[in-house]
């Protein structure tokens, strides 16, 4: 494996610990307002957050590369409102996608078309990632002002339950 895109892969993995990190964090922040859906909602990110992880560590294993974990950083935002939570979070998959697509352009420089296939799943599901983080901001700006709206919101958002990813290694 290229010692770039090897890096890069190996640098994903503590990326993907650190948006777990960052997710409990929204979680943290929600369950303290009593918004405990949207802390469920978030709660669920930061286990495929983890998840996402693990799939990198496997692959690297897999291909039968070094894994060097790293110190995971804290994170450092201030939410005010609820609003800030979700721009936030939307900020941060569009970031992750932006790391998914360097590791891709990477792969693709080398002809490393094992990897550009393993990241395949990655690039489609950061592509739902900030579908659903607009969502959310969308129908916060639409409902969230109002208690009843903001109470079904939560409720809808208390339904999600945790489904593993279907990616295969």
């Amino acid at each position: 494996m290229d010692a770039k895109v090897h890096a890069l892969l190996n640098q994903q993995i503590n990326k993907e610990f650190y948006s777990a990190y960052l997710y409990l964090e929204f979680s943290n922040y929600f369950e303290d307002v009593g918004l405990d859906g949207f802390a469920n909602w978030y709660m669920i990110q930061a286990q495929e957050e983890r998840d996402h992880a693990m799939l990198f560590y496997t692959y690297l294993q897999n291909e039968s590369q070094k894994v060097t974990l790293e110190a995971i950083d804290k994170p450092d935002k201030v939410f005010n409102e609820h609003m800030d939570v979700l721009r936030a979070g939307l900020e941060h998959e569009e970031y992750v996608t932006s790391l998914i697509n360097d590791i891709y352009a990477a792969a693709y420089e080398v002809r490393d078309f094992r990897t550009m296939q393993f990241l395949d799943w990655f690039v489609k599901e950061q592509g739902e990632e900030e579908t659903n983080a607009h969502d959310l901001i969308t129908k916060m700006e639409l409902f969230g002002t109002d208690p009843k709206s903001l109470y079904m919101l939560n409720q809808e958002l208390a339904a999600r339950v945790y489904s593993a990813p279907s990616l295969v290694l």
